[in-house]
């Protein structure tokens, strides 16, 4: 059996060397061979420091190979192109800052071992900040409700999964991908294991996930569930309804009072929250026609710049 190690990496040239070493004397010492690493720069903005740092590990190791991308795509992206050019029968998604730590790797087998297909590593005392603590509840919570994600499954960013599976995954087509919506759609819900591992601190630097990305990568999640679409007819259908009893008792009222109905102020508040309804609707509807539009249109995943190593380039997705 062969091993695949896929690391996306941003600004990590500080990180990445001690994160690969680390791994291999880890896997080693497991008999975890033959194995890979596949190390993925997303355009890091740090005048290309990173990328000089992977093209030297990819120098200094012949089972690294390092991909640099001509601009950048995000984390999950980033994963898929690695994963593009995996070859082993099981892959393991880890991060650059050695918070998904080598240390953990033999828990993670375990769980791999017990005929699962995926297996992610929980971590019951997170060593994020309060910001990104809140924003993988956020986006755990989101999960849930849009693409049904068992309320027990636990994730996170270190992930085992069988070749199978990523073979499924690197099928899909749009530009805008989310991991766990990609893992659940083609794994069934209790071939999916959670163990418990612990949580290191960043080797050095900080999170790169900003709240702009954290919204980007919760829209991305949505787009594998039509949960927003139904959510905004509901909002229609209760405000028309809400319009329609309005209408009703104004009419009573004044057939009744037989008085003028004073209100100009109340009337051009109900046109700003209906008109904002209507544009927040319109709003979701034109989110996924204009990402269908991109998929139709080939808009890349990811375009591949340069790759050090000894893997042969595939087409960009």
């Amino acid at each position: 059996m062969s091993y695949s190690i896929v690391i996306p990496c941003y600004r990590s040239a500080h990180t990445i060397r001690k994160v690969v070493e680390e791994t291999m004397a880890e896997l080693d010492r497991l008999g975890r061979t033959p194995y890979e690493f596949i190390l993925v720069d997303d355009f890091s903005p740090d005048s290309g420091e990173t990328v000089r740092e992977l093209r030297s590990l990819a120098g200094d190791h012949d089972c690294v190979t390092a991909i640099a991308l001509a601009h950048n795509v995000g984390q999950h992206n980033a994963i898929i192109c690695g994963l593009n050019y995996a070859k082993g029968d099981v892959i393991i998604l880890m991060d650059d800052d050695g918070q998904t730590h080598p240390s953990q790797l033999d828990t993670m087998f375990g769980g791999l071992d017990d005929d699962h297909d995926v297996v992610y590593g929980y971590y019951a005392d997170k060593k994020h900040s309060g910001f990104r603590n809140f924003g993988s509840w956020f986006t755990h919570m989101s999960v849930r409700v849009l693409i049904g994600k068992p309320k027990d499954m636990k994730t996170s960013s270190f992930v085992m999964m069988k070749k199978y599976v990523r073979d499924s995954i690197i099928t899909y087509p749009a530009h805008y991908t989310q991991m766990q919506g990609l893992i659940l759609r083609t794994v069934s819900a209790d071939r999916i294991a959670s163990v418990p591992i612990e949580h290191f601190e960043r080797v050095s630097g900080e999170s790169g996930y900003t709240l702009k990305k954290l919204l980007s990568l919760w829209s991305n999640i949505a787009g594998f569930s039509v949960v927003p679409l139904i959510f905004a007819q509901k909002i229609g259908i209760f405000t028309t309804a809400c319009g329609v009893l309005g209408l009703v008792w104004l009419l009573i009222r004044k057939i009744i009072s037989k008085t003028k109905i004073l209100g100009w102020t109340s009337t051009m508040m109900t046109i700003i929250i209906f008109s904002g309804i209507i544009l927040l609707t319109l709003g979701i509807v034109g989110e996924y026609v204009g990402r269908m539009f991109l998929t139709m249109g080939n808009y890349p995943q990811y375009v591949v710049r340069e790759i050090y190593g000894d893997k042969k380039e595939r087409s960009d997705n």
